[in-house]
């Protein structure tokens, strides 16, 4: 194991071992006091919009908050409900109730646990950027659509989970259109962006809840609120229960529990690595995944929603003044004393307020200028970017992120097929010449007409395998020694491997004699693992094409 053991460690034990103080505290409460005013109403509305509690929100950044921030790998992630479970936790609960939500939960902390263990945590970041792009701006339109109900005060029972069905009863139910919660719904929204733009520091979220609900209030209009949808809020932690789990529906939430588990921990790396970039300082990704599954196991068991990094969140924390992971766990500190405290008064939020909320959260999510930007570039990129976004809206988020991961490596192939590259051409016309003019065309490389030489370059692998399968028709009439120049093969995978022997044999099969030049370690290792030690003992190793010239031309002279 040697010093492995550290990359498990939590930040927190490396901070306090490098020293904690009053002014660091100061700090950190202040930067946790900060994000606990941000996420008050953005867990409500979250849950809101999964189909869950308000009270499921603010629990579940109560206790996986504080778990992320004290056992994670990060010095500044917060964690909680995030934009981008709405739609996996709204079609779970759906689907399979919320039992069945709190089953998929606590298999996807235990899925995190796992990777974490297992160093998953360093693969996560090979998930290309057109994939996470599609899942996010597709996650966008999903909450936009979510949100309209509320934002439009439509009254419409039963709405589909799926996007079309969605929008087509929501549609038939525009005569319900309420005036007072649409206009409140945009005066909301419109106050929450300008404060953005002008006084980014103010709380936007919390204003705009507060100031909407003592408006609802003073003129008694006739908007849904949380009270009247939900009833008075329990305001309190409930006591860690499983007896939601019942062994004949885990296999049915298997398939949510492993899209949470990865979002979770595609999105708490993603979160780690902004904080990273913003304060120069490195999180430890085994371990804040490890962290972020336990919070998960913690969150199902209080009956708490699903939970990961929050970018936004984590970056307020950042600006805030945070110095350690005890902002984070402040934070939910903070968030538990508004819980008990606020748990009368918030009964009086207008639902508008908070989809007015989501609204934000959604276009920050959507990515616009990122999606277009990557519009711009090469096919394949759009492809699995525009296919990752549909499938996101129009199907499910796991067959969207397993679309497109499949294509993004189909991508990724070809690309590294066309890398791969042989020279040894016969020339069509006898005394042809480059077409820059410089010197005949020599094919066999001014070695005896006898000799065939074959130049790879690139990586040779299944994908370019019948780039070596069709070698000998390049040269054209058969020779007497091949030449094959493996200098610039910086990889040889198994399937490339066999298709080398299966050249090498029909190369000796006809008497001919087989010199390999400048095969390094690693692609020595794979051509002698997938070629008989019979055939091997035939060819001719050697590290220069120097070297092999030298020993043609000898043969040469001596005949």
């Amino acid at each position: 194991m040697g010093s492995d053991w550290k990359l498990f460690l939590p930040k927190t034990v490396t901070v306090l071992r490098q020293g904690y103080g009053i002014g660091d505290l100061r700090a950190d409460g202040i930067a946790g006091l900060t994000v606990a005013v941000v996420a008050l109403p953005l867990a409500m509305a979250l849950a809101i919009a999964s189909g869950a509690t308000p009270e499921a929100g603010l629990v579940t950044a109560v206790v996986a908050g504080f778990l992320i921030s004290a056992l994670g790998g990060s010095r500044f992630q917060i964690g909680g409900p995030t934009g981008a479970f709405v739609v996996i936790v709204y079609g779970v609960i759906s689907k399979h109730g919320y039992d069945g939500l709190l089953m998929a939960t606590l298999m996807a902390g235990a899925i995190l646990v796992v990777a974490g263990l297992a160093r998953v945590g360093n693969l996560i970041k090979y998930i290309p950027d057109p994939v996470t792009t599609g899942f996010t701006s597709g996650i966008a339109v999903v909450i936009l659509a979510s949100q309209i109900p509320d934002l439009l005060g439509l009254t419409a029972a039963g709405v589909p989970a799926e996007f079309v069905p969605k929008m087509q009863a929501l549609w038939a139910a525009r005569a319900t259109l309420s005036l007072p919660a649409a206009g409140l719904s945009l005066a909301c929204v419109a106050a929450i962006l300008v404060m953005r733009r002008h006084a980014p520091r103010l709380p936007g979220f919390l204003i705009v809840t507060a100031v909407a609900a003592v408006v609802v209030a003073a003129l008694g209009l006739p908007v849904e609120t949380i009270g009247s949808r939900f009833g008075e809020m329990n305001a309190r932690i409930p006591v860690p229960d499983l007896s939601f789990w019942t062994w004949s529906k885990a296999a049915d939430v298997l398939p949510s529990a492993l899209a949470i588990a990865l979002l979770a921990g595609v999105e708490s790396l993603l979160s780690a690595v902004v904080a990273d970039q913003m304060t120069g300082r490195r999180h430890r990704s085994n371990i804040e995944l490890t962290a972020q599954g336990l919070a998960n196991i913690a969150s199902a068991a209080v009956g708490g929603l699903p939970a990961t990094g929050a970018i936004a969140r984590t970056a307020t924390n950042i600006r805030s003044g945070a110095r350690s992971p005890v902002a984070g766990m402040l934070h939910a500190v903070f968030l538990l004393v508004f819980m008990l405290a606020l748990a009368r008064v918030m009964v009086f939020v207008p639902m508008g307020a908070l989809a007015a909320i989501l609204v934000v959260v959604a276009m920050n999510m959507a990515e616009t200028h990122r999606f277009r930007l990557i519009l711009r570039t090469s096919r394949g990129d759009r492809a699995v970017l525009l296919a990752t976004f549909g499938l996101t809206v129009l199907v499910d988020l796991t067959v969207a992120i397993g679309v497109g991961m499949a294509l993004a490596t189909f991508v990724f192939m070809h690309r590294m097929s066309e890398l791969a590259t042989l020279e040894g051409r016969a020339p069509l016309i006898e005394g042809d010449r480059p077409d820059n003019g410089e010197g005949r065309y020599a094919p066999n490389q001014g070695l005896p007409d006898d000799v065939g030489v074959l130049t790879f370059r690139g990586p040779l692998f299944f994908g370019s395998a019948s780039l070596i399968k069709d070698a000998l028709d390049r040269i054209g009439a058969r020779r007497r020694t091949y030449v094959l120049r493996l200098e610039e093969v910086p990889m040889l995978d198994p399937t490339g491997a066999l298709a080398f022997a299966d050249l090498l044999a029909r190369m000796q099969g006809d008497g001919a004699e087989v010199i390999v030049v400048g095969a390094d370690h690693a692609v020595l290792k794979s051509l002698m693992q997938a070629t008989p030690r019979d055939r091997l003992k035939r060819v001719h190793f050697v590290k220069t094409f120097a070297t092999a010239r030298k020993r043609l031309e000898t043969r040469a002279a001596a005949a």
